[in-house]
């Protein structure tokens, strides 16, 4: 998730309920996967690694995305990027439901994950690139609640909804057709925002690399942007353990079948996620956006850790999953709003993207820890393993922000030529 525009000074501000549907299918395409495609795939032959390595194919793009981030602040306005990204999600959507599950299918349908999910990082750089540019900076932590409430949405609707149509229809291109038709319609968001036009470039492809890389260099370089770099990629309020606790066969140590994941980790995640967003994201006004996060990440902690120690029963797997839901788009809020006061509006998606590639990291390597954690200590231990893990996160930034007290020199301004 990046941001690039062409000044500092914002447009006129949106009502940031366009931001909430314009995300949705974001978050849909990644939730299809991690919670759809992660509980089916121990019911279709793979194993609980294999689950992971699926989510991990949808969350590597949203890692490197930085590298071709730069392309949608350059070219393009962000509607069209946006119409064009749109597009392509639902194609994505429609050929993952519509390709059948299997350990003679996984390298395909991992092939499918990954250009699904690097077709909806564009359509996530033009949401967040507008969102930069039109809120002003007394509404970040407001609209970040917003527009992560659109994410995390998107994310219960894609799993919850795919999951449902995937074990209740007659066949995988049906679901296909209805998600893609679903992700479509979010396009009609559009028309509330005013545009929001490519940034000046110089003539050369070099100049523009160049420029780019220098303001992303400015932002990272100052002290907020150091610290909230290292808040980044610290394993804290990740949310990963909900696509280890998706899969079919973990679920079971709970007791809980499909209807539960359905509606914990798919509808009801997303209702609960989302009020967690907006929840979190005025809460981001009263404590600042950095300490809110680290306060966040600690209760995330804690709700790990409360459910490990609780009877492996349905009602602790519900309500801790419901729990974790809620503390999660508290996270996510918190994260959009200290990414938003670190990167200005310059250059949006591709600073933007720059924190949130480096925020994606530790969702993807806990993914696979969390999932290899699981396999050898069961799910017990992978809940204890995301608090330690989160703790010692907070341990990290902490020392950090203690021992580097002064502010560091910001690079040098250079224009445009």
């Amino acid at each position: 998730m990046l941001r690039k525009g062409p000044s500092e000074k914002p447009r006129p501000a949106a009502h940031p309920l366009a931001f909430t549907v314009l995300v949705v299918p974001f978050g849909a395409t990644f939730g299809f996967v991690s919670v759809a495609l992660a509980f089916l795939a121990t019911q279709r032959g793979l194993t609980v690694q294999q689950g992971a390595e699926l989510i991990a194919a949808g969350m590597f793009p949203n890692v490197v995305k930085l590298l071709w981030a730069p392309v949608a602040d350059t070219t393009l306005t962000r509607k069209r990027w946006y119409l064009l990204a749109c597009v392509l999600s639902a194609a994505g959507m429609f050929a993952m439901a519509a390709v059948p599950l299997g350990p003679s299918t996984l390298r395909l349908m991992e092939a499918v994950i990954f250009i699904t999910s690097v077709a909806s990082t564009f359509l996530g750089f033009a949401v967040e690139a507008m969102m930069a540019h039109l809120t002003p900076p007394a509404d970040r932590g407001r609209v970040s609640g917003w527009f992560q409430a659109g994410n995390l949405g998107g994310n219960g609707i894609g799993g919850g909804m795919g999951l449902w149509l995937l074990t209740n229809l007659p066949a995988g291109w049906l679901a296909g057709l209805i998600l893609a038709g679903l992700t479509l319609a979010c396009a009609a968001a559009l028309p509330l925002l005013p545009e929001v036009p490519a940034e000046a470039r110089p003539t050369s492809i070099a100049g523009t690399v160049r420029n780019v890389a220098l303001d992303f260099w400015r932002a990272m370089s100052s002290r907020d942007g150091v610290l909230s770099a290292v808040l980044c990629f610290v394993p804290v309020g990740t949310g990963a353990a909900s696509g280890v606790l998706a899969q079919a066969e973990v679920a079971a140590h709970w007791h809980a079948g499909v209807h539960a994941v359905e509606l914990v980790q798919g509808f009801l995640t997303g209702v609960i996620s989302m009020v967690g967003c907006v929840v979190g994201g005025y809460g981001c006004k009263r404590l600042g956006s950095r300490t809110a996060y680290v306060v966040y990440g600690a209760a995330m902690a804690g709700v790990t850790a409360t459910m490990a120690v609780l009877p492996a029963s349905p009602l602790v797997y519900v309500a801790g999953g419901l729990t974790y839901s809620f503390i999660t788009g508290f996270c996510f809020a918190a994260f959009s709003a200290f990414v938003l006061d670190a990167i200005g509006a310059g250059n949006a998606a591709t600073k933007y993207n720059g924190f949130a590639s480096i925020s994606n990291a530790p969702i993807w390597y806990m993914g696979l820890l969390l999932a290899a954690v699981e396999t050898r200590l069961g799910g017990r231990g992978m809940l204890f393993a995301e608090s330690a893990f989160g703790l010692l996160g907070i341990l990290v930034f902490s020392a950090t922000a203690a021992a580097w007290r002064r502010p560091v020199p910001a690079a040098a301004a250079v224009g445009l030529h």
